[in-house]
Formats: structure tokens, C-alpha cells, sequence
């Protein structure tokens, strides 16, 4: 497993909400090569199983951003060569927390 590698870039994340997301990166790491980031992308996305719905995940090498999450959903974080950008979106304040964040 690949999760004890894992650099955190910035994250607002509680401590066992990161795990997961480490976790959830390891496996699917371990499950799909390195260069198929969409393969990835959808295996960490089933974080929405351990904390419900409206979590998006981009992976890759090289890429920007700019969104808009639920406080204390949010983590971007490195492994290996790879970049892991994942958060919780909602249309509305009042799913899950009510506040958000934009970085």
C-alpha cells in the first residue's frame, strides 16, 4: 500500500476523514496503473459510500483548479508522481454542512 507516502498540499480534512482518502488512493494505486488517472479517480470516489454523496476526485500530473467544497472536505495531496484533488461539492448551503470554502 501506497497511503503512508502521501504529502498533503492543504487539506481541511479531520485527521480520520484523510485516512479513508489515503486509503481509498493506496488501493487504488495498487489496482490500476499509474497512468490510468480515471480508473483511479473513480475508485477513490467511493468515498461517497463512507461520507455520503457529492465528492469529486481529479487525478493526474499536471493540472489546475479552483472549486468550491463543504468545510472540512477538502484534501489535495501527492503520491508518488501522482496528485490527488478530492472534495465535497453541493448546489445548495444546506446539504451536509451549510458552509463552504473556496480555494
Amino acid at each position: 500500500m501506497l497511503e503512508g507516502k502521501a504529502v498533503i498540499g492543504e487539506t481541511d480534512m479531520p485527521q480520520t476523514m484523510q485516512q479513508d482518502a489515503f486509503r481509498l488512493a493506496g488501493t487504488g494505486l495498487d489496482a490500476f496503473d499509474a497512468t490510468d488517472s480515471t480508473e483511479i479517480a473513480r475508485f477513490i470516489k467511493k468515498i461517497d459510500q463512507l461520507h455520503g454523496l457529492g465528492w469529486q476526485c481529479i487525478v493526474g500530473t499536471d493540472f489546475g483548479s479552483f472549486v468550491t467544497h463543504q468545510c472540512g472536505c477538502f484534501i489535495y495531496f501527492c503520491i508518488g508522481s501522482l496528485t490527488i484533488l478530492l472534495f465535497k461539492s453541493s448546489t445548495t448551503p444546506d446539504a451536509g454542512l451549510g458552509r463552504f470554502t473556496t480555494f
